[in-house]
């Protein structure tokens, strides 16, 4: 097992810039705060079951949308308060995600959160959280989270779709069937592995037509010229506005 020295890490640093660390939370076995029941609400509750249907949510809001409310219902271990938040909401739980669309509110409840040590998420709020909730690409037991470092929500959407388009959709029968295989291997570590190498070729044998690969390079080139694009036309107007003064 390789480790990496100091200047690879400081290397990686100032070239990524991302300090983000992927993890995987096991939801179902956590308890979770969600204050705000709007639109900015609706999106996050339905990121959450989505991933997580047995997840334990309380949500705490003033004025609950009529999609929030069916949404919930499906799920008895969801809990409803129809009230303001009050700072003994936070006893108990491990995550709080705010979405109350008030940005002092906001701000008051990140504070108390902060107090408890929690983790916080701040809907549209990338400098106020401790955790985002990115685009998940789903295939069964497979998972794969794609983030932007809160940069560009837009681009991490279209690369889940280019994921979701292009991984086929019997991956997860083959994921079954590699966890049956590695329980049947015999032998040291170093012959599962080969052995495992072996039997999963198939999943980087080129194929005819256009890659994911290809789709992701014309996604980012698109995105690429898009903020050259802008910047061209930042520099006309504000030419155009000085010539009028």
């Amino acid at each position: 097992m390789s480790v990496l020295s100091k200047e690879n890490i400081d290397k990686d640093k100032d070239a990524a810039g991302n300090q983000l660390f992927p993890v995987f939370l096991k939801l179902n076995e956590l308890r979770v705060l969600l204050v705000g029941a709007g639109n900015v609400g609706l999106e996050k509750l339905n990121a959450l079951i989505a991933n997580s249907p047995e997840s334990q949510i309380t949500i705490v809001a003033e004025r609950f949308s009529a999609e929030v409310v069916e949404l919930a219902g499906r799920y008895p271990q969801i809990k409803t308060n129809h009230r303001k938040f009050d700072p003994s909401d936070l006893e108990g739980q491990d995550l709080v995600i705010i979405a109350t669309g008030n940005n002092t509110l906001n701000a008051e409840i990140r504070s108390f959160a902060r107090d408890r040590h929690l983790l916080i998420n701040v809907a549209d709020k990338p400098d106020l959280c401790d955790f985002y909730l990115g685009s998940i690409v789903k295939k069964g037991d497979l998972k794969i989270g794609i983030s932007t470092n809160g940069k560009s929500p837009t681009i991490a959407k279209r690369l889940k779709e280019v994921f979701q388009e292009n991984l086929p959709g019997g991956l997860d029968i083959s994921l079954q069937q590699m966890n049956q295989l590695r329980n049947t291997l015999s032998g040291d570590f170093a012959n599962k592995v080969s052995e495992l190498n072996k039997a999963t070729a198939v999943l980087v044998t080129p194929v005819k037509g256009h890659s994911a690969t290809a789709k992701i390079k014309w996604i980012l080139t698109g995105a690429a010229l898009g903020a050259i694009g802008t910047a061209l036309l930042y520099s006309v107007f504000q030419g155009l506005f000085s010539l009028d003064k």
